[in-house]
């Protein structure tokens, strides 16, 4: 197939660019406050409208500085101990999901703890909207012709603009069906049968775990780490995690009683 060359950004006015793969962001924190004040309403929750507005400032806040934190950490911190100021270049581009998800839990739970807040009951609401962040900006990174996958020869392979003359998978559109659509699909459709705090956090961070290790296969490794042992991905390690503490929430969590 051929990889629809489409510009990065919105429009631009001089120097100024709106860009495709910032309004996705921008577009996935709108729909999930809007999602998340809701619910609030509708579960009753003892949690003021402005409150919601405060958490998602943490929230902000906290996944820019965990993803960058996590990509340093994870994927480049050879590189960024000899040039330590590249670190606060996020125009450079550089950020990690897994360490935005543990900022953003970071972030949260200091809110909540400030407003005496029950920090699982805010993590359940929130993490079923996170999914559509997820996918919009795996639709962002297509757009952008970035995070593309590994070579191959399946129909609908394409020819990335900085991939090489070979044809790849086109993941981040993986990503975007599993870790958006689908995980929004099912928490959604979980959201009112789960009694128990805790679960659907819990889902979340597995269904993702499961997701993002699959994709991993199908996605071209960075090149600075290549595949560890020569089978798997800095993805597919944090995500093992991950699948891990989902398992062990829905274990821990789903004991507890009502």
């Amino acid at each position: 197939m051929t990889y629809p060359q489409i510009k990065p950004y919105l429009f631009k006015i001089g120097p100024l660019q709106v860009r495709w793969y910032g309004l996705m962001y921008l577009i996935g924190f709108v729909l999930s406050y809007l999602i998340v004040q809701k619910e609030v309403k509708r579960r009753k929750i003892a949690i003021k409208p402005e409150d919601v507005e405060n958490l998602y400032v943490y929230l902000i806040l906290s996944l820019v500085i965990g993803a960058r934190a996590g990509y340093v950490l994870f994927y480049n911190l050879s590189w960024y101990i000899n040039n330590p100021l590249s670190v606060f270049a996020l125009w450079q581009g550089g950020m990690s999901f897994h360490g935005g998800f543990v900022g953003c839990l970071t972030g949260t739970y200091l809110f909540c703890r400030a407003r005496k807040l029950d920090f699982i009951v805010i993590s359940d609401i929130v993490s079923i909207t996170v999914p559509i962040g997820l996918g919009l900006g795996r639709l962002g990174n297509f757009i952008n012709g970035e995070l593309y996958g590994r070579v191959t020869d399946v129909p609908w392979a394409m020819v990335f603009p900085g991939g090489g003359p070979m044809p790849r998978h086109p993941s981040q559109l993986y990503e975007l069906l599993l870790e958006g659509v689908l995980s929004f699909v099912i928490l959604w459709s979980l959201k009112d049968r789960i009694k128990k705090r805790g679960l659907t956090i819990s889902m979340f961070i597995f269904l993702y775990g499961v997701f993002r290790f699959t994709v991993e296969f199908f996605r071209e490794p960075d090149s600075q780490l290549g595949l560890f042992f020569g089978l798997i991905s800095m993805g597919q390690i944090l995500s093992s995690f991950m699948v891990t503490a989902g398992l062990s929430g829905l274990l821990i969590f789903g004991r507890e009683k009502k």
